[in-house]
């Protein structure tokens, strides 16, 4: 969409979109084998500046999700930036009144930013551990090819090994059967 930013982590991100020719408007140069809070922290910053600013209004985020220890899917999910109206209705229910120190605003002040960074950095886990996953599925499937192609390769050179024993078996009886012959 023309209307869209696109911000990318890590350098497979980036090369993908720009073999699309899609504009990446902010890369964050740090490669997926290392995610950690502070990454997480700036990524949220830089979101959270732009929505404060209303460059942005909605933010989707999209990582690799693992499933199980065989598959991983794409996963998007809309972060929760919109503001909400609570109301409370009147009922026929006692309501304790609630008091948040210092002030409602306040506290959603630290909490949301707290909230976006840790999701942010799940899906940053996420995305690492599934590509360690395929690294370790790719592997095991390398090492079992590897053994089947070993126990074949030893069949074929024990079937090879055994037929000139037996080429060399023949031709001694052979000669053995010829100096027999000639005496």
């Amino acid at each position: 969409h023309p209307d869209s930013e696109l911000y990318v982590v890590g350098q497979v991100g980036r090369h993908y979109f720009a073999r699309k020719n899609v504009p990446v408007d902010i890369h964050f140069q740090y490669t997926a084998q290392n995610p950690s809070l502070h990454r997480a922290r700036v990524i949220a910053d830089k979101m959270l500046e732009n929505y404060e600013s209303s460059k942005i209004d909605e933010v989707y985020i999209i990582y690799t999700k693992m499933i199980n220890s065989v598959t991983a899917e794409p996963e998007m999910i809309q972060l929760p930036f919109r503001k909400m109206d609570f109301k409370i209705s009147q009922a026929d229910v006692y309501h304790e009144e609630i008091i948040i120190e210092p002030s409602p605003r306040a506290v959603m002040d630290r909490i949301v930013p707290n909230y976006i960074t840790g999701f942010i950095y799940g899906a940053l886990v996420e995305s690492f551990c599934s590509e360690q996953n395929s690294r370790m599925m790719a592997m095991d499937s390398a090492t079992r090819s590897a053994k089947d192609m070993l126990a074949d390769l030893s069949i074929k050179y024990n079937r090879a090994r055994q037929a000139a024993i037996t080429q060399e078996i023949t031709e001694v009886v052979g000669g053995a059967k010829a100096l027999q012959n000639k005496k």
